[in-house]
């Protein structure tokens, strides 16, 4: 094993999770995708990935959730996409250690899919550029090329054109209810306000913050309508994408470890910091310095 490949194999890599901070839809296409508006923020609560180049032109998933270990998992269609677009036989053996919840609305497949895209991009030495790579990912996911940029953005469009905004690293506390939410259903719903008015960087900025979908995801599923109305006797609360999970915002760690004790100790909760810079692409950043 050359020391370039050692240095990959003993490598592990964040895919962090994301929350939206706030949803709009503005509009529906005639292919029936919406358009949206939405505030991305990533947060530092990662899955880990692990990538060991090999030359035999295979790709190998070995996951901790076995249920996803499978050729449907983004994973392995981002590496296979990667591997077609180059042309070139290249193979890797991919380890992926599965803290996201699924279904949860926090991006745990999309992020997935990103840094396989980020990270195989530099493994394989294929040499394709950020704009590139996230072209290539859009096609597996909306969500993904935030990843790929790596910063907290306004998206537009399908959430896909980006525009960089500076958000404060605030704490958040994050509940996941458990309970899958079909975003092909809440957009589908009859109570979703598909054409409301567009709003401006500025007026998120100065406070408007509402997911639209929520009123759509509360009617639908009683049980998150509970946990809900639990929640929000402690704080304000907010839903990330089109559900499940809720969360607080919070001015401190402190105030965040203050809010998760108050919560139902049986509730699936942690305490998460925002952050303006991906730990992905810090630590991409750091080890390519190593390697040079």
């Amino acid at each position: 094993m050359t020391l370039g490949v050692k240095l990959w194999a003993e490598h592990w890599w964040p895919a962090p999770a994301k929350l939206n901070l706030m949803l709009n839809v503005t509009g529906q296409r005639k292919n029936g995708y919406h358009e949206l508006q939405t505030v991305f923020q990533i947060i530092g609560f990662s899955d880990w990935l692990n990538f060991i180049p090999t030359t035999d032109g295979v790709i190998k998933l070995n996951c901790s959730s076995k249920e996803l270990q499978n050729d449907e998992n983004l994973v392995v269609r981002a590496a296979t996409l990667l591997q077609q677009k180059s042309g070139k036989d290249l193979g890797v053996k991919i380890e992926l250690k599965k803290i996201l919840p699924m279904g949860a609305g926090l991006g745990g497949g999309s992020s997935d899919a990103a840094t396989t895209l980020l990270i195989l991009n530099e493994v394989w030495e294929l040499g394709y550029s950020v704009e590139e790579l996230a072209a290539l990912g859009l096609t597996l996911g909306a969500d993904v090329p935030v990843f790929i940029w790596g910063k907290s953005a306004w998206a537009e469009g399908v959430g896909e054109r980006l525009t960089a905004i500076e958000l404060p690293e605030k704490w958040f506390v994050v509940v996941n209810s458990n309970l899958h939410c079909s975003t092909k259903e809440v957009f589908a719903h009859k109570s979703l306000t598909r054409d409301n008015p567009a709003i401006t960087i500025r007026a998120f900025l100065d406070g408007q913050e509402d997911n639209v979908c929520l009123p759509v995801v509360r009617q639908m599923n009683q049980k998150l309508d509970f946990i809900y109305k639990q929640f929000s006797s402690f704080s304000k609360v907010f839903m990330t994408g089109t559900g499940s999970s809720l969360f607080a915002k919070c001015e401190s760690r402190k105030q965040a470890v203050t809010l998760l004790n108050k919560l139902p100790g049986n509730w699936e909760k942690w305490v998460v910091k925002g952050v303006s810079e991906s730990p992905l692409q810090k630590s991409l950043k750091q080890f390519l310095n190593l390697l040079s």
